[in-house]
């Protein structure tokens, strides 16, 4: 893995931010790989996410993988959500930002950041924005606000505005929470085990399908039972209280109409005004995004496509996370979709 390189930024937290308006001294951790000269991709880290996790299958050579994004032939920026760890979080903030005080942002605060990055490095436009579940969401975010900037955006299990269904599931991981003994809201000295344990079985239920289950398809993971597959994927123990309750109200607010208010809310015409071409791409049993939310997007998109992944992996299948079929029929379409040779 390379080193995680930084990039500093004193922003104004957006309007929608709590504070909003206060200046905040964010960092945003970020990999990049290739010649700036060459068409530039940004894929951006989703909850839970770390740069190394980000969608590898689109730009890696490891483990024999064939990228849609040969590192030789584009130029890969990978980010880090802020509150995701290794960007401005809970955990790493300095005072008196650290922990339970770290500022709830916004989607706006991550993108404004990924341009300022961006105009650093030289990139003048993204042949590319690509994204996973936030990462998606992410990516209808950087088509509204910087519409001239993105030439193709592919939103990969997400949203341009979190659905209520989807805000009403992460109450029930938050509440296990804040509720649990330890967490001793948010001012705990000792990770709060038992609150993060109850966070993820709650929060694991929802990232699989019904048929996942019936399949048993922990099996094919090589673990013996799913109480097996629970404990090595779903424990809580790597994770940090703040930080999850950090990403999950970035998720919850998630709206491109607020960058319109004369919208008044109506997402059709927020999604009539991107210049992107977009490429909408939900998972068949995804029960985050369902693909009917997501078909009812591009009808009001100028440039949308929508596919969709047939099968039973639920939500992670997105991110790569499902069968070989999955992955490689998302890395077909993708590169279909902008031009790239890969076969």
């Amino acid at each position: 893995m390379p080193e995680i390189q930084y990039f500093s930024k004193e922003i104004t937290l957006s309007p929608q931010s709590e504070p909003a308006g206060k200046s905040f001294p964010a960092k945003l951790a970020y990999w990049t790989f290739g010649d700036v000269s060459s068409p530039a991709v940004l894929l951006p880290s989703c909850y839970g996410g770390t740069l190394a996790t980000t969608t590898p299958f689109l730009y890696s050579t490891d483990e024999g993988n064939k990228p849609v994004f040969p590192t030789d032939k584009y130029f890969v920026i990978v980010t880090g959500l802020l509150g995701g760890g290794e960007s401005s979080s809970p955990i790493n903030a300095p005072e008196p930002w650290k922990g339970a005080e770290f500022p709830h942002v916004t989607y706006e605060d991550n993108i404004r950041l990924q341009y300022a990055l961006c105009e650093s490095l030289g990139v003048k436009k993204l042949h590319a924005y690509i994204g996973f579940s936030m990462g998606g969401q992410q990516a209808y975010h950087m088509a509204t606000l910087y519409p001239d900037f993105v030439e193709h955006m592919v939103c990969l299990a997400g949203s341009a505005r979190t659905s209520w269904h989807n805000w009403n599931f992460l109450e029930g991981p938050r509440n296990a929470l804040v509720h649990s003994i330890d967490y001793k809201e948010g001012r705990y000295t000792e990770t709060p085990l038992r609150g993060q344990r109850a966070f993820m079985r709650v929060y694991s239920t929802w990232a699989l399908s019904q048929g996942w289950y019936r399949e048993k398809c922990w099996e094919q993971l090589r673990f013996k039972t799913l109480e097996d597959y629970l404990e090595a994927g779903w424990s809580g123990e790597k994770a940090d209280g703040n930080g999850l309750l950090a990403l999950l109200w970035t998720w919850q607010k998630g709206d491109i109409t607020l960058y319109h208010p004369e919208d008044k809310g109506d997402l059709a015409k927020t999604l009539g005004r991107i210049k992107a071409k977009c490429l909408i791409f939900p998972s068949r049993t995804d029960t985050y995004f369902p693909p009917e939310d997501s078909e009812e997007e591009v009808k009001h998109l100028k440039h949308g496509e929508f596919r969709c992944i047939e099968t039973v992996w639920g939500h992670i299948a997105g991110g790569g996370g499902g069968t070989k079929e999955d992955t490689e029929y998302m890395k077909k379409e993708i590169a279909r979709f902008v031009g790239a040779e890969y076969a």
